[in-house]
């Protein structure tokens, strides 16, 4: 054990918790194993804030633990801004406990005499961020856990500007947390009078400036009849999505019914998340039902999309996060060329492991591209650093998030399903199909493959073994991939950058992050990465080749997914 997981248990038990967890208390103590996995460490912020799988314990998601994350921020926001009314807003997706847990963080807030922003339902996690600028918060909360298991739930704090905690205020607010000596140094006395229910007035304003971001309204009033099929996966867009597309011109959006009630259980799917082919299985059987043109599917909080295309065959075609995100922004840059929106002041940013296609697609439209670390906060963090001095155009992940525009400063499925929308009409009204516009993207920029493996151990002693295949990788690096020789390896932990060719380093100007990234000479890029919300380690694998004609895209896909299978078999995990 790496603390006394007995002392802190006790120390809950007398810190004046009620009577229910101390009994849940006491019987995990007749398990060791249960009451180390809950109470060998406090939850911290990863790269999406606070998460974890409810239950009782310091390492669980429950009311204490998130009425000591929410202390801890009051905490701070009162040392951040003194002789203020501190202001924060609210939102919760459709999780077990999310409604519950939403109302215990208000009553904390409320409790320090903060005023209060309660969304009065489920809503958007995109709409969070925007509601804070709406309204001149200080500071948001969403409880949530994204697209993760149904046992999970979690946290995610904003700052001022719309964004997720960064350095210093993540380490800065855990550091208040770990300043609170127990459960009973929380003030849960909550003041109903300084918290305001809020809802569809904000939903409107939201989604006015959704339709902002239109480029091809002309598109959509020809095609507004394209027939889309739309699944909210049990989630919170299970009402905003259909009405963004219906506010900006769509007229035959189909919604899977077995999936439109907001569950926490998620009964449908095993896990919640567009990413994973099953959870699209019912929206694509739907597709073909209908011969639809598009799928599209937002996990519980709305902040990822994975989407299906009809390929030339008829069938459907899920694109990966990188295609999506690389589709988005070709779509987007060409139409600022065609609409001669651009002043020369562009920018577009991505995170460090997301396909290097985006980049090359930016500098052919002469619009600047950024790399930041993985988590969205810190694309955020970069629009607002840029602010006044270039326009963000677009940005996105990997990991099925994109965002248009700088009104929200996270990611956002809803206004991303409104431009994938608009994006299908666009190549429709233009005699293409979106896998048509795919296979253009590659032959005039370059066919890009990325493959994501994911590897799972849980508990204490997983984490053990994920740091210990990190330290395998930095003190013996692999030395060449599907016979290609390593030409540079990066450590964002060390902050450095290798040159094995001159046996040169030097520095990059990034935060530490623990990432490791191999470069080979025939441009591959391998990037292993712990996860900062969920216990996996996450191996990201790219190449690229030329296309040059639509002819060739079977047998140059064939040669990547060979290629992609090399690397990960020299990989050896």
């Amino acid at each position: 054990m790496t603390r006394d997981v007995v002392q802190v248990a006790d120390q809950w038990i007398s810190s004046g918790i009620d009577a229910e967890t101390i009994a849940e208390i006491e019987a995990l103590k007749k398990d060791n194993n249960a009451l180390t996995e809950a109470f060998y460490k406090d939850l911290e912020f990863g790269t999406g804030g606070l998460r974890g799988i409810m239950g009782v314990g310091s390492n669980r998601m429950n009311k204490y633990t998130i009425g000591m994350a929410t202390q801890g921020l009051a905490n701070y926001l009162k040392k951040s801004f003194t002789n203020e009314q501190i202001k924060v807003a609210i939102a919760c997706d459709s999780r077990n406990n999310s409604q519950k847990f939403a109302q215990i963080v208000a009553d904390v807030f409320s409790a320090n005499d903060f005023k209060v922003y309660l969304f009065e339902s489920l809503r958007p996690t995109p709409e969070l961020s925007f509601t804070i600028r709406e309204l001149n918060c200080h500071s948001g909360v969403v409880l949530t856990a994204s697209h993760n298991p149904k046992e999970y739930n979690g946290y995610k704090a904003y700052w001022n500007d719309g964004a997720q905690l960064i350095a210093p205020h993540d380490k800065n607010v855990i550091t208040e947390v770990k300043a609170i000596n127990g459960p009973g140094e929380v003030n849960f006395e909550s003041k109903p009078e300084l918290i305001e229910k809020i809802g569809s007035e904000i939903d409107a304003k939201y989604l006015a400036e959704i339709k902002k971001i239109s480029l091809s309204p002309d598109a959509i009033k020809a095609k507004h009849d394209i027939k889309i099929v739309y699944s909210p996966i049990h989630g919170t867009g299970y009402k905003m999505v259909p009405e963004c597309l219906k506010n900006i011109g769509f007229t035959n959006v189909h919604v899977v019914e077995a999936q439109s009630t907001p569950d926490g259980n998620f009964p449908t799917v095993v896990y919640p998340n567009p990413e994973e082919r099953e959870a699209l299985k019912l929206a694509i059987e739907k597709a073909k039902e209908l011969d639809a043109e598009l799928v599209l599917a937002t996990d519980p909080d709305s902040d990822r999309v994975g989407i299906a295309i009809k390929s030339d065959d008829g069938d459907f075609t899920l694109l990966n996060g990188n295609q999506t995100g690389s589709l988005l922004v070709y779509y987007v840059l060409r139409r600022w060329e065609e609409l001669g929106k651009y002043k020369g002041n562009e920018c577009v940013i991505k995170t460090i492991v997301t396909t290097g296609l985006i980049n090359d697609i930016a500098a052919h439209y002469n619009v600047k591209s950024y790399d930041t670390l993985t988590g969205f906060k810190f694309i955020a963090d970069l629009i607002k650093q840029l602010k006044g001095k270039e326009e963000f155009i677009i940005g996105g992940e990997e990991s099925y998030g994109y965002l248009i525009g700088d009104f929200v400063r996270d990611k956002d499925a809803i206004s991303s399903c409104a431009m994938i929308a608009e994006m299908c009409a666009y190549a429709a009204h233009n005699g293409q199909s979106l896998h048509d516009l795919l296979i253009e993207m590659y032959v005039k920029f370059g066919f890009y493959k990325e493959k994501l493996i994911s590897i799972t151990k849980k508990g204490m002693q997983g984490e053990q073994e994920i740091a210990q295949m990190m330290t395998d990788f930095r003190n013996t690096p692999p030395t060449s991939f599907a016979g290609s020789k390593v030409k540079e390896v990066i450590d964002y932990q060390l902050s450095i950058k290798k040159d094995l060719s001159s046996n040169t380093e030097k520095a990059i100007d990034y935060p530490k992050s623990n990432v490791l990234q191999f470069i080979t000479e025939d441009g591959y890029k391998i990037s292993a990465r712990p996860s900062g919300t969920e216990p996996k380690i996450k191996f990201y694998l790219s190449a690229n080749t030329k296309l040059n004609n639509a002819q060739d895209y079977e047998l140059k896909n064939n040669e990547l997914d060979n290629l992609l299978n090399e690397i990960e078999a020299d990989l050896k995990l």
